[in-house]
């Protein structure tokens, strides 16, 4: 959305990515809310990138270049890797209650 808004002067433009950004936000709200719920992991790990972005944002803007490849490839990594936890977690379930 802020990309949207940012990169264009064409007003009709900006009205059509606010509203379509908001809807996308209330359709995807609730699935979202309610695994996170389930996962309590997935809570603690969401804190942590929103903690990081904000101190990359902080130092970005103390002048500090910082590469957001490398950001952004660990944060994919850890939640893949809690993913695959997840995943190994519901299968051992099941097999436990056969």
């Amino acid at each position: 959305m802020i990309t949207a808004v940012g990169t264009t002067t064409n007003i009709p433009a900006m009205v059509i990515a606010v509203i379509a950004s908001m809807m996308v936000m209330m359709w995807a709200a609730g699935p979202i809310g309610d695994f996170v719920e389930r996962h309590p992991a997935i809570k603690s790990l969401a804190l942590t990138f929103l903690i990081l972005i904000g101190v990359m944002l902080i130092a970005e803007g103390l002048g500090q270049h910082m590469e957001k490849g490398y950001i952004y490839f660990a944060m994919a990594f850890a939640l893949g890797i809690e993913l695959v936890q997840i995943r190994m977690q519901k299968r051992a379930a099941a097999r436990g209650s056969h």
